[in-house]
């Protein structure tokens, strides 16, 4: 079991898919706080509706970057956060917040990264002529949707899609692989391996991978006759 502190900006439809994991007893997580920027943001009502403390520290309040994600730090910690889930949080995170929880803040994004990092992936993605896209669910690092990848789901970017109908099927994909990789976690699956030289990144090792994507091993194809 694993306490998060969720953080969002707007509707929570992430918020939403999580909190309904947990209420199935598909997800090992109790949600100690949801945290937003704004106070009018929809999810806040979505974590009121499941009885998670919330709380509002708005970004216009504070001096700047380091100072708001400070705030952040000490209402987590307030709440005994082990791992915090950026969903939908539209604020760019400075040390001051990975330092206090690091490789424990974890991040769903609608890409199949490192292609199409930052915002508006799904019309980046649209609009370069992609045939497949996805979301992926990582570790956040320093970097622009540059940490370690836990989990992705392919999307197909289909003829006769148009960048609403696209985003809305990745956003389908994203509540089902965020849960999922937060339950990873909470079983102690995850961990994150330095690379093996100076230029190689860190990357995600899951335990029992296999078992974990749902992958199956495909029976090898016949042998060619030799006659």
């Amino acid at each position: 079991m694993i306490r998060l502190g969720v953080l969002i900006s707007g509707g929570g439809s992430n918020l939403q898919a999580i909190l309904d994991h947990v209420s199935a007893g598909t997800l090992d997580a109790t949600i100690a706080v949801v945290l937003s920027n704004k106070k009018n943001a929809g999810g806040l009502a979505r974590a009121r509706a499941a009885g998670v403390p919330t709380v509002v520290i708005e970004h216009t309040e504070h001096a700047g970057r380091e100072a708001f994600d400070a705030a952040i730090v000490t209402a987590l910690r307030e709440h005994d956060v082990e791992y915090v889930a950026l969903a939908g949080f539209m604020r760019i995170v400075t040390p001051v917040l990975l330092d206090a929880f690091p490789m424990r803040v974890v991040n769903i994004h609608p890409a199949l990264l490192p292609a199409f990092p930052g915002i508006h992936a799904q019309g980046q993605a649209f609009r370069y002529g992609a045939r497949i896209t996805g979301c992926t669910v990582h570790f956040v690092d320093r970097g622009t949707d540059t940490g370690p990848i836990i989990a992705q789901t392919a999307v197909a970017v289909l003829p006769s899609d148009t960048e609403e109908s696209l985003s809305a099927r990745i956003l389908v994909e994203e509540h089902a692989l965020f849960p999922k990789a937060l339950q990873w976690i909470a079983e102690g699956r995850v961990t994150v391996a330095s690379g093996a030289t100076r230029d190689e990144r860190p990357r995600v090792v899951v335990r029992d991978a296999a078992t974990a994507l749902g992958l199956g091993i495909a029976p090898s194809p016949p042998a060619a006759s030799s006659t």
